[in-house]
């Protein structure tokens, strides 16, 4: 049995509508904090900073799994075999593969160096160079704070060291 062309107009009037309703409608994902169970899965053993190879403590990771399926994950590392100087920086790994931007400071995606000294959070460069500080803040409202954490605010995000956090955003 033949279709007619009206039918077979129908039908694909009806396609085309079924495909642009669900391409209109479609909510994005919102982004997804990941823990350190999530995070681990992820991040290397090992990251390079400074000349050497340092330990990641997965146990202490957290990530950002953005709407356009790019991540941003971090995770505390054993900076024992580093200088002084870099040891009292370098406290984590930074990776992100989206801009984000600190008070006004864009971080470009790539991997760094990051920690908190005083007041300020610090970014480096993979060759342990400052590139710019951050303001901290202190939470004494904070329940259970731990060695690193990620969460949500807002739009915003809070990367906390103890109680102590930065503040950022996913640059515009």
């Amino acid at each position: 049995m033949k279709a007619s062309r009206r039918q077979v107009f129908a039908a694909l009037w009806a396609a085309i509508l079924l495909i642009a309703s669900t391409t209109i409608f479609a909510q994005p994902t919102p982004p997804t904090i990941l823990h350190a169970a999530e995070a681990a899965k992820v991040l290397p053993d090992a990251v390079f900073f400074r000349g050497q190879s340092a330990t990641v403590q997965t146990r202490n990771s957290a990530g950002i799994h953005f709407a356009d399926d790019m991540f941003m994950l971090t995770a505390l590392v054993d900076n024992s075999g580093y200088s002084s100087g870099v040891q009292q920086k370098y406290q984590a790994y930074f990776i992100t593969e989206v801009p984000l931007d600190f008070s006004g400071q864009t971080l470009k995606p790539g991997a760094y160096g990051v920690g908190i000294v005083k007041d300020h959070f610090i970014v480096m460069d993979i060759a342990a160079h400052d590139l710019f500080t951050a303001p901290v803040t202190h939470d004494t409202e904070l329940k259970r704070p731990m060695p690193l954490q990620l969460n949500a605010d807002g739009d915003q995000y809070r990367l906390y060291f103890g109680r102590d956090y930065v503040s950022f955003a996913q640059a515009k």
